[in-house]
């Protein structure tokens, strides 16, 4: 296949992205029965989809043979965060609007920047657009404000941050944030990635998006594939200066959320019981594992996500032995972080049968 030869060097050697293992692969592969599986790899909600946002796709599902329209949701979001609606931006999950960020700002000969154990999107949408993609050294797992200042290079155009930090669960408080913006150069957009801000507590938020006045190359990302449980509905949003949102609205693929996804999320951004429903049981899960893990002992990072990283010898048998019980985690050496496992919070039942698991095969 000669024409291969011609394939873009830069998109040759990205590395793909590999997600967390799916039920259906370990049913394929061990011949487990799905419904006594527990999967913990990729901070899903476990208490499912909002009920408001499942009953707006019930009655959705007769117009999927139309095209979506985005007015009503970006009308909300706009609504919700104090800003115009040209400031919004959606996407087919918050990767979409990674990209998006990418596509404008990034080409050969010129760079990003990111934080080491940062996520693994971050590279993959930089290097498809044949910029440089570099890595600032963490500080105990998580961004280092300095060594992120010190990577920035005359060609760096974007500097990724996640807040929390995915797989890591590390944050930054406001004040550090906000000192890190001051001293970024204008020309360089930051992306602030805050899939995991609804798990922040209340003394730990932040509106970091009323700081799009004051710093205009400043882009923050947001998820509906979280808290608000539609991972598997992709929607995501960008909100920025109208300027910058205009340009990502130039290379957005035309009707790039779904009926379906458009109508889960506005019915999700209303659901005040869900997402306080998800937080308390987040917080609950999160001191069971934690607790969990200390008593085995076993070291973690302390996590303000929905998810724990914790380091253990051997990993990958432990993993193994973890999988042959049923119970899916995410294995980090695709971070550089072969030694750690990182598990998501889940219902009471499922965080005991995950540490019931883990303590088995720490012996076998």
């Amino acid at each position: 296949m000669k024409f291969l030869d011609y394939a873009l060097p830069y998109v040759c050697g990205i590395q793909p992205y590999v997600p967390g293992k799916p039920v259906t692969q370990l049913v394929r592969e061990l011949g487990l029965q799905a419904e006594t599986i527990v999967k913990l790899a990729s901070n899903e909600n476990p208490l499912g989809m909002s009920p408001q946002a499942r009953q707006a796709v019930v009655v959705a599902l007769g117009g999927v043979a139309r095209y979506p329209d985005q007015h009503a949701l970006t009308a909300a979001l706009a609504a919700h965060h104090g800003v115009s609606a040209e400031q919004i931006v959606l996407g087919n999950g918050s990767n979409d609007v990674l990209d998006l960020v990418a596509r404008v700002f990034l080409a050969q000969g010129r760079s990003a920047v990111m934080s080491e154990y940062a996520f693994a999107v971050y590279p993959l949408v930089t290097q498809a657009t044949g910029a440089e993609c570099l890595v600032a050294p963490a500080y105990q797992f998580g961004h280092d404000p300095v060594a992120l200042k010190a990577a920035l290079r005359a060609d760096t155009r974007v500097l990724w941050i996640a807040n929390p930090n995915n797989p890591t669960g590390t944050f930054l408080p406001q004040a550090v944030l906000r000192g890190l913006l001051a001293a970024v150069p204008e020309e360089v957009v930051v992306v602030l990635d805050e899939a995991y801000t609804e798990y922040l507590s209340p003394a730990e938020r932040m509106d970091s998006i009323a700081w799009i006045a004051e710093f205009p190359n400043l882009v923050v990302t947001r998820t509906f594939s979280k808290i608000y449980g539609l991972a598997g509905l992709r929607v995501g949003y960008a909100v920025a200066r109208t300027g910058v949102a205009a340009l990502m609205q130039r290379v957005r693929q035309p009707f790039n959320v779904g009926n379906l996804g458009l109508v889960a999320a506005l019915a999700a951004l209303d659901d005040h019981l869900f997402i306080a429903e998800s937080y308390t049981l987040n917080h609950r899960g999160m001191e069971e594992i934690v607790a969990g893990l200390k008593r085995l002992g076993l070291e973690h990072i302390p996590s303000h996500g929905n998810f724990v990283t914790f380091a253990v010898a051997d990993a990958p048998r432990v993993n193994q032995h973890l999988l042959a019980q049923g119970v899916i985690v995410r294995p980090l050496d695709g971070y550089g972080m072969p030694r750690h496992l990182r598990v998501t919070i889940g219902r009471d039942t499922e965080n005991r049968r995950f540490l019931e698991a883990l303590e088995k095969a720490l012996h076998s």
